[in-house]
């Protein structure tokens, strides 16, 4: 599946909810099936910063692709690293750069949030453009970095 695909199915799993309480109970629902972070991923090094609620963002580079993991604090913010590691992990460091995350906007989260929370989403999208950055610049380059 491409990332646009991966959007457009995320968005229509959002469309069976009409009411934004309900969409918040799916969130929590997606960051409660996320697989919890190694206590000792919990570091300032994958502390995501800008964000509200304590966010940690590992990205781990292997055979052309980037995976990713996280985990967060706040049982909403943690649906919405569910739903940014559905789209993002496993991509090559070209997809993630070459692809917009249109559905957050699709979707309304960022006017459904509060100002904090918002601020940190894009945080968590910062961040992971930052990596894919990073580890083209070094696949061309010949190199590797830690996660």
């Amino acid at each position: 599946m491409t990332i646009e695909e991966v959007q457009q199915e995320i968005i229509e799993e959002f469309s069976v909810y009409q009411d934004w309480m309900d969409k918040y109970a799916y969130l929590i629902e997606l960051g409660n099936e996320l697989k919890p972070l190694d206590p000792k991923d919990k570091n300032d090094q994958h502390l995501i910063k800008g964000c509200q609620s304590r966010v940690w963002l590992v990205a781990e580079k292997e055979n052309a692709v980037i995976h990713f993991r996280g985990e967060s604090d706040a049982v909403i913010v943690k649906g919405l690293v569910a739903l940014l590691l559905r789209v993002v992990s496993g991509r090559t460091p070209k997809e993630i750069m070459d692809n917009d995350l249109h559905f957050i906007d699709d979707l309304g989260l960022k006017q459904h949030l509060s100002p904090t929370r918002a601020n940190g989403l894009l945080a968590m999208v910062k961040q992971i453009r930052l990596y894919a950055v990073a580890y083209d610049r070094l696949e061309k380059q010949g190199g590797t970095i830690n996660g």
